[in-house]
């Protein structure tokens, strides 16, 4: 009985030990109901329930991703007979790279595989974030739920705020990422609030939430990647973009 206990445990981690696998593997994104993307890239390792990859734009943790790959059959928990393994992904760490990194990546991710279809609430809203529930115990695939929280309004999000926002008016350039990895919008403008995990900032451009941007400082010699939250317009009719920083802080 023991004997079978450890053959069982030793399955078990050698189905979760990482393969080095650098498969060309297609992205695909939806950062809102108007706005989505798909890039190439290559794994850097893959296990049946996970895999580790890099990106030349922006993402976050608690998004969900469509990977299209040529995958291994004995690494796939479906479709083991179709020619692209295409699963859906959650993305559970995001690290910024060095400028000039490999094929010009920005971000190395870390997903977990979550099944062949998304959850309903992701068609309503594909800006949703979502977190692990539990594993399944029938395909080995994790199971999601939607993040805690998500749902918080405006007034309740500003309330549970970590840190006080200062009002301070810093002169930055806001880059919206475009479908090609390129910066599609620039505009230069200034901050109405800041502190080291978001801000915000007067604007002119129409972008969803859900979308990503680089907020620069020229003086401060500072950029970060952002997820914008929401865009409003304020008492005095200018609108305002509500970011909120991804993968770095803003240095205060």
């Amino acid at each position: 009985m023991a004997n079978k206990a450890a053959k069982s445990d030793e399955k078990s981690k050698r189905l979760r030990e990482r393969v080095a696998l650098a498969l060309p593997a297609k992205i695909h994104g939806r950062d809102s109901l108007d706005y989505e993307w798909t890039e190439m890239s290559r794994l850097v390792d893959v296990t049946p329930f996970g895999a580790r990859l890099r990106l030349k734009r922006p993402t976050e943790t608690g998004r969900l991703l469509l990977l299209t790959l040529a995958m291994p059959r004995q690494l796939r928990c479906f479709d083991h007979i179709e020619d692209q393994y295409r699963v859906w992904s959650l993305v559970r760490s995001v690290k910024m790279l060095e400028p000039g990194a490999e094929r010009n990546a920005l971000v190395e991710i870390g997903v977990a595989f979550v099944g062949k279809r998304p959850p309903r609430s992701f068609q309503g809203d594909p800006s949703r974030r979502y977190e692990i529930a539990k594993s399944s115990s029938e395909v080995g695939l994790w199971a999601v739920r939607e993040e805690a929280g998500e749902a918080l309004s405006e007034v309740s999000a500003s309330e549970k705020r970590k840190e006080t926002r200062h009002n301070i008016p810093l002169e930055v350039l806001i880059e919206v990422f475009g479908p090609d990895q390129e910066i599609a919008l620039s505009e230069n403008t200034v901050t109405e609030n800041i502190n080291r995990q978001g801000a915000a900032v007067f604007t002119t451009l129409d972008v969803s939430p859900g979308r990503f941007v680089k907020l620069s400082s020229a003086q401060l010699g500072v950029s970060v990647l952002a997820a914008v939250r929401s865009r409003r317009q304020g008492p005095d009719g200018i609108p305002r973009l509500h970011l909120e920083f991804v993968g770095s802080e803003w240095p205060l």
